[in-house]
């Protein structure tokens, strides 16, 4: 079956398509001893995947010649995940693949596979000693491509940070034609954040050459909720069937607390992309308010506690305070390092400003909002997006 009709709005080249396809054949040599990867993997049964992209700086993804990470599970179920493993930071990611392989059943197999050596080493060594203080958990493989993971898999998982890397990594998997068929309908879950009208066009790329469905499917929690399995997935798939939706919810509850079925496919993301205006909008507003309460003299792990139980609560107040001291274990008490990054906020918040225009739909904040991230994001690229509360503060008189 020929895909590339379908597939005319993703085969659009510009630069960080082209440096993301071309990362795409490239297959590291140096951690195909890790194991070598099966073609014959049994196709009885689920097969799972995941794709995406290392958690460094969105900027830098798009400089980086070094960006994609895939893993898979096999035996009886085979899980594949690309791009969620990095080891420059703490990455949701890394962590939802560390769920995946703790969750699924020991005789199953995992398949990684990232162009970064030294992410993929590291995932391969944690899965070693796992496996000797539990007795499970060894059977991890290292895969050439994306191709390969989703000929071997009956649910693909994929994690980007940008919509063109959605779009190059789908092309990359549909363009060769058919995918072999296999015992259970094949499955793309999307857990990337990016805009509806690019989700809509993959959907439809997917689902136009009968390659199998695929959902949307955000995720929200950050590093903390990705360590601990608290994650809250919004997703938008096809309610025709209510066999498919507990699938996803099967899949996704694996890796978080909290599955929503938004609608169809697109609302997934455009859930997300609401939710993180709110998160955008009080991040600022908790910054601000931190500082003018502690500038008027107050404690401020005293003030955050009044705030906490009081109508100005909200997550960035009372998980990811931004005044370093005031939660343990918070990226500001880490000089603002891990957490999730200024680069992706902005990058958020630019999705939600294309949304809006889209839809027609007024922000009052959304504009001065941007112009302050911009303003962050340059001077404080790589940190949390906490780091907002240190920019004002800096910009305070003495």
């Amino acid at each position: 079956m020929s895909v590339s009709c379908a597939f005319t709005p993703l085969l659009r080249r510009g630069a960080a398509s082209k440096s993301c396809h071309s990362v795409l054949q490239r297959s590291p040599s140096r951690l195909r001893n890790a194991r070598a990867f099966s073609t014959s993997l049994p196709r009885d049964g689920n097969t799972w995947g995941f794709i995406g992209l290392g958690q460094m700086d969105v900027g830098e993804m798009k400089r980086s010649k070094k960006c994609l990470f895939f893993f898979a599970f096999s035996v009886r179920t085979t899980f594949t995940c690309l791009g969620l493993l990095t080891i420059s930071s703490p990455s949701p990611g890394y962590n939802m693949a560390k769920n995946l392989r703790a969750k699924i059943p020991a005789g199953d197999t995992l398949i990684i596979r990232d162009v970064n050596e030294e992410s993929t080493a590291r995932f391969v060594r944690e899965a070693r000693e796992a496996a000797n203080s539990t007795g499970v958990g060894d059977n991890v493989l290292v895969a050439p491509n994306a191709r390969e993971l989703a000929e071997k898999s009956s649910v693909v998982i994929t994690s980007l940070p940008e919509p063109q890397h959605v779009k190059d990594v789908f092309h990359s998997i549909l363009r060769h034609g058919e995918l072999p068929p296999l015992d259970k309908e094949r499955i793309f879950i999307d857990t990337s954040t990016i805009d509806p009208a690019s989700t809509k066009e993959v959907a439809n790329a997917v689902h136009t050459t009968c390659q199998g469905r695929f959902v949307d499917a955000p995720v929200s929690g950050g590093v903390v909720g990705a360590c601990e399995g608290t994650l809250s997935f919004m997703y938008g798939a096809s309610s025709q069937t209510g066999a498919l939706v507990k699938r996803v919810e099967s899949i996704l509850l694996l890796m978080g607390k909290k599955a929503w079925h938004m609608g169809a496919p697109g609302t997934g993301v455009s859930a997300k992309l609401a939710n993180n205006y709110i998160l955008a909008i009080n991040n600022i507003a908790t910054a601000e308010a931190m500082n003018l309460g502690m500038r008027c003299g107050l404690d401020p792990k005293v003030l955050a506690d009044m705030i906490n139980t009081s109508t100005g609560r909200c997550w960035p107040m009372e998980i990811n305070n931004p005044v370093p001291g005031v939660v343990e274990g918070a990226p500001a008490s880490r000089d603002y390092e891990g957490g999730f990054g200024v680069s992706l906020m902005n990058k958020d918040l630019r999705l939600v400003l294309a949304a809006a225009k889209e839809s027609g739909t007024p922000l009052a904040l959304a504009e001065v909002a941007r112009v302050l991230y911009n303003v962050i994001e340059a001077e404080y690229r790589g940190k949390d997006f906490s780091v907002v509360y240190k920019w004002l503060r800096d910009q305070s008189p003495a």
